[in-house]
């Protein structure tokens, strides 16, 4: 098949997934568009070496199948690159298709030009695309279309850019796209990312869930068997699925609980979608059904969650419930009708399609959407603030709490009356003083719960204090408080910053990044605002930031490893590892490092470098939230580096384990790292309560490997349960 038979077949492709009433003159503008796109990217390649026309084509397509977007929104799809990468302009677009469409593709390349961009202004960019979305959810919903696309051709791009796509791609659009109900896709680029981002765990994981699902097929056939039989003697339609966990929802579950694969009960999960009966609403149907199950299977009550009665915020509606199936094993049973699964897959495109079935669900979305416009009409906010914010507010669960008059009010998990205070006005939140919860006296820190009625007390004499920040959890709120306090921060940055100078200007040293990044370093600061603000509020002795900048600068961690740093994939040097021996070809001088806090990576984790502010690099684990954070915003400034090995320094490393107490244990437990000449013992402690033990040993170790060796060899004793190491050491 030639390029012009590839091409034709895959628009012809494109026409037969059309929603069902597409008429022939929309087909014929759709056609019109291929047409115009065609031309303007002929002789284009993309880097797998395909023509550039087929990536369009495919973005449409996801549009059209997998979201269930319309004619307007596919002939968008077909167009989003022509302005970004060709002569026309979008004025073009509107004289050849109309205002609608040309305003759709504007907001495209606009998000095109932010995203794409390797510069630090990702995160103000991602502020004006979330600007379009508030006008048209449109944009969004085929810019997701076109990421999922190209996380699915990720494979030709080097690896460098593949991480910083994976890292954007996690901390963005898969949060966007379950803020917008499309599970099915979020699901997708969460996996897509971890494949790239740390592809043999995804691949050891991909294994054994596979390999689990097929052992249990048996056990799936022998607990649906009876459920289909009840089901059809009650006169339903439906459909049964068996369905597994996500690969990344399995390796979240685990990072997240610090278990093991064997220790995650809820891998496999039942569907069951059915066709509603007529003159019954859907909702009973769905308990009915429920009820039909836990006859026959025991449930186990505190893993209800009924989202028929009140959906969540983007929109879901299902009623979840874990019943004791065949073997002792849980089972999760997903029970939706047939509107409530195109909505769970399709989120808001099928709200609109259902919008006159279920006003409330499409009512939160739209309430969703004017937070987010109110926060960002907000003066001074941080774009990279605003960006961490949005995110909050995008994965977060719901309560549904209530108004002394009865007014239902909608808030993320863990929210309290302070928030409360901040979601009914921003005045009220400024000044108050504590609350009344079900009418008894509370803090303003009281965390609220689902079906809580909330009054809050205010005094004019109130002012946002800095501990707000501690307990608060919504953007609404974070927002307004950082306000007050952006102002006071300014004016106490200006007094530090002069009196640094002076300090730099009496020791005769010069004003720059050395001296700064000098003087943070020994005084264990994280940035140079803070500097400024503990001089200012006299929190910071001048004196002691004198000592500090005498202070010879000497890093013995560098002295006896090195990591080995790479500007890109063309420019790394093929290295041949040597055991004993420290490798010094470096493209950087790696002794311009520091070993990231927040995730304490030592030799053999997997890392990445962050070069943000000055000569520093700063080295964290791929998997480590904040620098897939920092990697989704400064794209431009990860630096590829690995460890070169080198056995004489040791490093701090902490493990936890547990079992059941015996006689002996903790004396066997030190027996075996006492024989381990790679490590050594720093403290260790134990502690006992019925039967149970829990212990923390904090090792010098010289890699993982002589760390995972050690975990292994604690592991296989008789008692213990569970050994995992403890990622940050702060914490």
């Amino acid at each position: 098949m030639n390029e012009q038979e590839m091409i034709n077949a895959a628009f012809e492709d494109l026409l037969q997934s059309l929603r069902k009433g597409t008429t022939e003159e929309s087909k014929k503008m759709i056609r019109t568009a291929f047409e115009f796109a065609r031309e303007a990217h002929q002789g284009v390649k993309r880097k797998s070496g395909e023509p550039y026309i087929l990536h369009p084509i495919a973005v449409a397509k996801v549009a059209a199948t997998e979201i269930g977007l319309g004619t307007k929104s596919v002939i968008a799809a077909l167009l989003h690159d022509v302005v970004e990468d060709t002569d026309y302009t979008v004025e073009d677009i509107a004289n050849l298709f109309g205002a609608k469409i040309a305003s759709l593709v504007d907001g495209l390349t606009k998000i095109s030009e932010a995203m794409g961009s390797d510069t630090t202004k990702q995160a103000e960019s991602f502020r004006k695309m979330i600007l379009t979305l508030a006008d048209d959810v449109r944009v969004i919903l085929i810019k997701i279309a076109d990421r999922l696309h190209n996380m699915r051709t990720l494979d030709a791009m080097p690896e460098h850019k593949q991480v910083k796509i994976a890292s954007e791609t996690l901390y963005i659009y898969a949060p966007l796209a379950h803020r917008m109900g499309l599970h099915a896709i979020k699901t997708e680029l969460e996996d897509l990312s971890l494949k790239y981002e740390n592809p043999l765990e995804y691949q050891e994981l991909e294994k054994r869930i596979h390999a689990y699902r097929d052992e249990n097929t048996g056990l799936y056939q022998r607990f649906i068997a009876p459920i289909r039989e009840r089901l059809t003697e009650s006169g339903y339609q439906y459909e049964i699925t068996a369905r597994t966990k996500s690969v990344y929802s399995v390796w979240s579950k685990m990072q997240r609980r610090h278990i093991s694969f064997e220790e995650i009960y809820d891998l496999l999960a039942v569907r069951i979608v059915f066709e509603p009966k007529d003159n019954q609403p859907e909702k009973w149907q769905c308990w009915n059904i429920y009820s039909l199950i836990t006859d026959m299977y025991s449930p186990k009550p505190e893993r209800i969650r009924d989202w028929v009665s009140v959906p969540k915020a983007n929109g879901y509606e299902a009623l979840h419930l874990t019943v004791m199936g065949p073997g002792g094993k849980w089972i999760e049973v997903q029970i939706r009708s047939r509107r409530m699964d195109e909505i769970a897959e399709k989120g808001l495109a099928a709200h609109w399609k259902y919008k006159g079935d279920n006003a409330e669900a499409s009512n939160e979305v739209d309430k969703w959407l004017a937070g987010i416009k109110e926060m960002l009409e907000q003066p001074g906010t941080d774009a990279l603030e605003f960006l961490d914010e949005f995110k909050l507010n995008l994965f977060a669960k719901e309560i549904r709490v209530f108004t002394p008059k009865g007014d239902m009010r909608t808030l993320p998990k863990g929210a309290t009356v302070l928030d409360f205070a901040y979601d009914i006005h921003t005045e009220i939140g400024s000044s108050c003083i504590g609350g009344k919860v079900n009418h008894k006296l509370v803090p303003m820190s009281h965390v609220l719960l689902s079906g809580d009625q909330v009054e809050v007390l205010t005094s004019d004499k109130q002012k946002p204090q800095s501990d707000w920040l501690d307990f608060i959890v919504t953007a609404k709120a974070r927002n307004n408080i950082l306000m007050i306090f952006r102002r006071e921060r300014k004016e106490q940055v200006k007094i530090g910053t002069m009196m640094f100078e002076n300090l730099l200007e009496d020791m005769k040293l010069p004003f720059g990044t050395e001296n700064l990044n000098k003087a943070l370093l020994h005084l264990k600061l994280d940035c140079k605002d803070d500097l400024y603000i503990s001089l200012a509020k006299g929190n910071l002795n001048i004196e002691e930031v004198r000592k500090a900048l005498k202070k010879k600068s000497e890093n013995k961690f560098v002295k006896y490893w090195k990591l080995q740093f790479f500007k890109s994939d063309k420019e790394k040097v093929p290295v041949e590892k040597e055991e004993g021996k420290v490798i010094n070809d470096m493209t950087e001088d790696a002794s311009d490092f520091i070993v990231a806090p927040c995730c304490n990576p030592i030799p053999g984790d997997d890392v990445v470098g962050m070069k943000i502010e000055g000569d520093k690099i700063t080295v964290h684990k791929r998997k480590c939230p904040e620098a897939i954070r920092l990697m989704s915003s400064y794209g431009d400034k990860i630096v590829p580096v690995k460890w070169v090995s080198h056995k004489i320094m040791s490093f701090l490393a902490v493990i936890k384990l547990n079992g059941i107490d015996s006689i002996g244990i903790v004396s066997d437990i030190t027996m075996i790292i006492s024989k381990e000449s790679n490590v050594n013992m720093r403290t260790v402690h134990f502690e006992t309560k019925d039967g149970i033990f829990e212990g923390m040993i904090h090792l010098y170790v010289h890699n993982t490997a002589d760390l995972n060796n050690l975990m292994m060899k604690i592991s296989s004793l008789k008692g213990v349960e569970n050994v995992s190491r403890v990622e940050n050491l702060d914490a």
